[in-house]
Parts: structure tokens; C-alpha cells; sequence
């Protein structure tokens, strides 16, 4: 009977414990509705996304200048990229001769100089000018994909896109993206929402900015996408400015070759300044 008794007060107690909860209305505040603008915004943001290509391998032939100051240097090469893994350029000297490699992976940098047997190869955040700029592998992957990213993001989500601005008041838009002493600015076509231009500033106000500029020119369709086949890019620190480009001819995808490079003993690793001169000498 005792059992039964507590059983009863129990059930009796219920209908006062929620209404106690009725009691405490919770405030909830009035979400505020998108101006047409901002829709508009978000509408364009998600087709600039969506242009992205969907290829798991991309492969081509290259021709690829460096240039740092006075001095130029002109090669061809091949780029191979499988995507979330690993960004492969090989450097070819007198058309034949394999002459150096730079490898990007989610892990390290790699960059080889053949010709001396030497390399150098690193994580990203022990690499100043990378660190500074708040690149990693998957904003690289972005750069050479001709594709949005958000800084320590994998991939570019929807809920993503609530991140960044686009003003589209001019003749092409400008989509931007604030993070701290990081900025980062994309320049888009309006009717086509095709990226034609990246930046990523590092505002240092002491030291000076550290600047980073991708442009992207002779747009043909690949996989029902225009795809950028001329790659221009300026890297600017407060003592140099490295200018870096790229043709790709006969792009494929192919996906029969090995996407990582093992570093033979008799390579001597040395520091990304000696490597660099090395090449301008060639």
C-alpha cells in the first residue's frame, strides 16, 4: 500500500511540475528576416560555389615562368592534382629533363631540385610566408581549382557561404571574408559567377603586409564548367615580390601515377631561398 501511496503523490505531482514550466516563458527572440539583398547575395555566393569542378583528377601539360626581380626563368612542366590529397608540379629543363618538383599535400610541402640533388620539405606552419597568409593545403587546392574556401575548412559547406559578403555593386562582384589580421577578397563575374581573381592579404602593420594575388584567364569548358587555363600569380612580402605563371595545355584526368614522392638519401635538404636561387641559375 505504501508503494501504491508514493506512486499516487508522484502522478498528483506531474500536472504542477509542468505547469511551473509553463510558468517560465521562455524569450525567444524575433529572428530577422533577409533583406532582398542579402538573398540576392546568398544566391549569387551558392552559384559561385557550385561552379566548382567535380573531377576527382586533373592532369596537364604546363608551361610555367618565375620571375623574382630582374631575373625570369621559363620551363614546361605537368601538373597533376587529385583532389584532397595531394597538388604535384614537375619542372622540366630543355623540354626532357626533369629539373625540379614542387609537391603539396594535406601533411607538408615538398620541393625538389633534381638537377643539384637537393630539397626541402616542410609543414606549413613552420614555413613563414604560408603561415602568415593562412594557407594550407586545402586553400591551395582552392587556388589551383579556381574555387572559394574558408580558412580551416575542408570544403566550402552552404552554411559556409553565411561567412562571406558580396558586393555587387560594381561591374563584377567582390566576394569577401574577414578572419582577424587575415583577409581575403574573390573577384566574380556577375552574369556568369566565375571567379577571375583571389586574394589573401596578411595586414601586419609593423612588419608589413604579406599579399598573395591569383588571377585566372582563358576560361574553356571542362566537365560542362568553364575552367581557367592561364594562371597568374604575385606573391608580395615586404622585401620581394615573386611572380609565378601558368599555361595548362591537354588537360585530362588521368589517374594511373603515384601521388606521393619518396626523397632518395642522397638529396641534401637545404632552405626554400637556396633551392629558389638554384633554379633562377638554370
Amino acid at each position: 500500500m505504501k508503494a501504491l501511496n508514493y506512486v499516487k503523490v508522484s502522478l498528483l505531482a506531474v500536472p504542477f511540475l509542468f505547469g511551473g514550466c509553463k510558468s517560465k516563458k521562455a524569450v525567444v527572440e524575433p529572428v530577422k528576416p533577409l533583406t532582398v539583398e542579402e538573398v540576392n547575395q546568398q544566391h549569387f555566393l551558392q552559384q559561385v560555389n557550385d561552379n566548382a569542378q567535380y573531377a576527382k583528377f586533373l592532369t596537364s601539360k604546363v608551361k610555367f615562368s618565375v620571375e623574382v626581380g630582374v631575373q625570369k626563368l621559363t620551363l614546361t612542366g605537368n601538373l597533376k592534382m587529385k583532389r584532397d590529397d595531394v597538388i604535384r608540379l614537375q619542372l622540366m629543363a630543355f623540354g626532357f629533363v626533369e629539373a625540379g618538383r614542387i609537391e603539396l599535400t594535406p601533411e607538408y610541402v615538398l620541393i625538389m631540385d633534381r638537377i643539384n640533388k637537393q630539397y626541402m620539405k616542410a609543414t606549413y606552419g613552420s614555413i613563414d610566408f604560408l603561415r602568415n597568409s593562412g594557407l594550407n593545403f586545402y586553400t591551395m587546392q582552392a587556388l589551383f581549382w579556381n574555387e572559394l574556401f574558408v580558412p580551416g575548412q575542408t570544403k566550402v559547406l552552404d552554411a559556409s557561404l553565411n561567412k562571406m559578403d558580396a558586393d555587387m555593386s560594381g561591374e563584377n562582384a567582390i566576394i569577401s571574408l574577414n578572419d582577424g589580421k587575415m583577409q581575403y577578397r574573390w573577384l566574380a563575374t556577375k552574369d556568369q559567377a566565375q571567379i577571375r581573381m583571389a586574394n589573401i592579404m596578411y595586414v601586419d602593420q609593423f612588419k608589413g603586409n604579406t599579399q598573395l594575388n591569383w588571377d585566372y584567364e582563358d576560361f574553356h569548358v571542362l566537365n560542362r564548367k568553364p575552367f581557367p587555363f592561364e594562371h597568374n600569380i604575385t606573391f608580395t612580402v615586404p622585401e620581394k615580390e615573386v611572380k609565378l605563371g601558368m599555361t595548362l595545355n591537354y588537360v585530362k584526368h588521368e589517374d594511373n601515377w603515384e601521388t606521393r614522392t619518396d626523397v632518395s638519401s642522397s638529396y641534401r635538404e637545404v632552405t626554400i631561398d637556396e633551392i629558389l636561387r638554384r633554379f633562377m641559375a638554370l
